[in-house]
């Protein structure tokens, strides 16, 4: 049997949106086509979003918060939603394995994962429930009795992109749920049914009526999620020109908003490092998504010396990996997750090559894909940090090689950017990583590899986004804290001392 084959749509209610605890029926009969990337044929359809459905679906989230059991709840009694959510995520594994590839073009040897990374985000925040300080004793300046209370900021408004949806909705909906908040999952048109499958755990968790709420949108109507002055919060994950328009919106109305966005990352090559170490694990980590993956170490950073080795390395690794269809267990790499994507990953190609950079690999569409939005891994050298191809995320599989003068230089190349989401050092030096790591301007910053870990957290700096997801940071933009200042201590209280 070819996993290629298996069509079927695992999800029942495409022609609904989860609202209130029920499938209900849209306002309109527009809906949203589902193409798969690796055949350019229909996979599904789905019902899309207008006014009056976002509308809707705020109005069940502000009643689930305002008059809703849900954040009267203990934290406690809350995380054992969560584990049954884990565990009704964990049944969908092979559901997220069909879909995930028809949407984004990821391989299925990879996607049939994904339900678990989602399902991990729930576990983690459960066993938060007990140990988290959600509220402290306090000694006030003048006397007194204080605490410092931290409780759910509100009604959320989560919207996830079409790359890794499973994996997003554990992030952000996992720390919204156990602070107490109720959400409205806006899902992408590209990739809505990780967002149907996470509603239909949802409902047979027994989760409460409003607490989940789940609509697909195109970005029109998205804006007015985002506009709604019932929703108190926006947590987005998307490119940065759209997190400029949501953070400004957000701004107007001073609601408070969590921004993942771009990333133009940079692995920096000592001159101590293993160009053929560095190359592998650099090309591996590319090739899963088609690099279409914001944190994605894209610019390589390499002395001048080193520069024609490293671009060697790369471009024989390159060009040996298999582009296929997602469900061939011997492809290494599948296709774009869509037209207009292909279109763009190609434009910036052209203009890398029209920029004077060298193409040392790749460049085209593979030769025995006649139909597929594939591209070839594509290799540049001697790039131009100040160049288009540098700068501009392109969000495929496309590495720029850009020399330095010395390792000093290669730091300050790596920061001239203005995103900062993830990093690499390649040392065999612990402590030389170390030292780099504390130079360069990025979230993450990963020893000898494309490293991210969401239990710690996970963010950027400068235009790559607001705030951090994931582990205890990831909790704190779904609190408001809370300063309650009493005559003395309450009965918990009593014995402590301040």
């Amino acid at each position: 049997m070819s996993l290629a084959n298996q069509t079927t749509v695992p999800i029942r209610h495409t022609d609904r949106f989860f609202i209130g605890g029920e499938w209900v029926s849209p306002s309109s009969d527009a809906t949203i086509k589902v193409i798969d990337p690796g055949t350019e044929e229909l996979y599904f359809t789905v019902a899309e979003a207008q006014a009056a459905d976002i509308a809707r679906a705020v109005s069940a989230a502000r009643e689930a918060f305002d008059s809703g059991p849900w954040p009267r709840l203990t934290h406690v009694e809350r995380a054992e939603y969560l584990r049954a959510l884990a565990a009704e995520v964990r049944k969908r594994s092979e559901e997220v394995g069909q879909i995930w590839p028809r949407e984004a073009g990821v391989l299925y040897s990879a996607a049939r994962f994904g339900a678990f990374g989602g399902a991990a985000s729930f576990d983690y925040y459960a066993d938060l429930a007990a140990t988290f300080p959600w509220e402290e004793p306090a000694k006030p300046a003048r006397g007194g009795f204080g605490l410092l209370v931290r409780e759910p900021v509100g009604v959320t408004g989560a919207i996830i992109p079409w790359n890794a949806p499973m994996p997003q909705i554990g992030m952000k909906l996992a720390p919204a749920l156990i602070a107490g908040c109720t959400v409205i999952l806006k899902t992408s048109p590209e990739a809505p049914g990780e967002g149907y499958l996470f509603a239909e755990a949802a409902e047979a968790a027994g989760l409460p009526a409003g607490v989940l709420n789940v609509v697909t949108a195109d970005r029109e109507v998205s804006e007015l999620l985002v506009r709604d002055p019932r929703v108190d919060k926006i947590t987005f994950t998307g490119s940065t020109a759209a997190g400029r328009k949501i953070a400004s919106i957000c701004g107007e109305r001073i609601a408070r908003c969590t921004l993942e966005l771009g990333g133009k990352s940079a692995a920096v090559i000592l001159d101590d490092a293993d160009l053929e170490s560095a190359a592998t694990a650099l090309a591996q980590a590319e090739c899963i998504l088609a690099g279409q993956v914001c944190a994605s170490l894209t610019r390589i950073v390499v002395t001048r010396q080193r520069h024609d080795q490293m671009v060697d390395a790369l471009s024989s690794i390159f060009s040996q990996v298999k582009v296929g269809n997602q469900f061939d267990p011997q492809s290494q790499m599948g296709p774009l997750a869509a037209r207009r994507q292909r279109d763009r990953v190609e434009g910036y190609i052209a203009k890398g090559i029209e920029g004077g950079a060298q193409l040392a690999t790749g460049g085209g569409r593979p030769k025995d894909l006649e139909r597929g939005w594939y591209v070839e891994p594509t290799v540049f050298g001697n790039v131009d940090n100040n160049s288009v191809i540098a700068q501009e995320e392109i969000f495929g599989p496309v590495l720029s090689v850009i020399p330095a003068a010395d390792e000093e230089d290669a730091v300050r190349i790596a920061n001239e950017t203005i995103y900062g989401l993830n990093s690499a050092v390649f040392t065999a030096d612990v402590d030389r990583a170390r030292e780099v790591a504390g130079q360069l301007r990025a979230g993450t910053v990963g020893h000898n590899g494309f490293k991210s870990d969401s239990g710690i957290g996970f963010g950027g700096f400068k235009q790559s986004g607001i705030g951090r997801e994931g582990g205890r940071e990831g909790l704190l933009p779904f609190l408001e804290s809370k300063t309650v200042l009493l005559d003395g201590p309450t009965t918990r209280y009593a014995d402590t001392q301040l």
